[in-house]
């Protein structure tokens, strides 16, 4: 069955499979999960469920977000994602408004999609955005961090690599493994890294090419 959760990046470390082998893990905390709203096709056109992540005091919320997380009996929340797939494969579908999600949701060996936002650096040529490679950087090249050719006409060659903002962007990992569910402090160890920096909010789901 599909499922998911939202969390926030630790940092990275190791451990030791059963076989004695190093394994890089990245360790994401799940704790304080709510279920904020169950949609439906009857009445959304699609079957979704939304996920609250993380308390925040009241005063940083409008009067509509206060509603809305009052139905679920808790407090607002940072950061709130939909979580979807479908209908008939979803097990958060079957949780009430205001259930509360925890690791051990997952169980080591689980293959997982994680889904974050990528670090953020900032305007950047192409050599470093696109991994080009430079010209000759002997005297009199004329050529040597430059972009290229632009066609006969300056900015009329479409789809050419530029530079411009790199990062700070959605990026999805998948297939990666659960290597261990750790219930007394409601966190995840996954294999390899994810996207983001320490403390970046990040979106742990059932991988999706692995049949579940």
């Amino acid at each position: 069955m599909a499922k998911g959760i939202l969390g926030r990046k630790v940092g990275m470390t190791q451990v030791f499979d059963e076989n004695g082998v190093l394994v890089p893990v990245t360790v994401i905390d799940v704790e304080n999960n709510v279920v904020l709203q169950q949609k439906t096709v009857e009445v959304d056109g699609y079957a979704a469920t939304q996920i609250g992540f993380e308390d925040k005091r009241d005063k940083l919320s409008n009067k509509p977000e206060l509603g809305h997380v009052k139905k679920a009996n808790t407090a607002p929340k940072r950061f709130v994602k939909e979580i979807r797939f479908d209908a008939l494969n979803n097990e958060l579908l079957a949780l009430e408004v205001g259930a509360t999600i925890k690791a051990d949701i997952f169980q080591a060996g689980e293959d997982v999609d994680v889904t974050g936002t990528s670090k953020g650096k900032g305007f950047q040529g192409a050599i470093k955005r696109h991994n080009q490679s430079r010209g000759p950087m002997s005297h009199g090249s004329r050529y040597h961090r430059g972009v290229g050719s632009l066609g006969a006409i300056k900015g009329n060659y479409k789809g050419k690599n530029l530079p411009g903002q790199m990062g700070n962007e959605q990026v999805t990992v998948q297939n990666l493994k659960i290597v261990a569910v750790d219930t007394e402090n409601n966190v995840l160890l996954v294999s390899g890294s994810v996207p983001g920096p320490r403390k970046g909010y990040v979106v742990v789901r059932s991988a999706i090419k692995k049949g579940n």
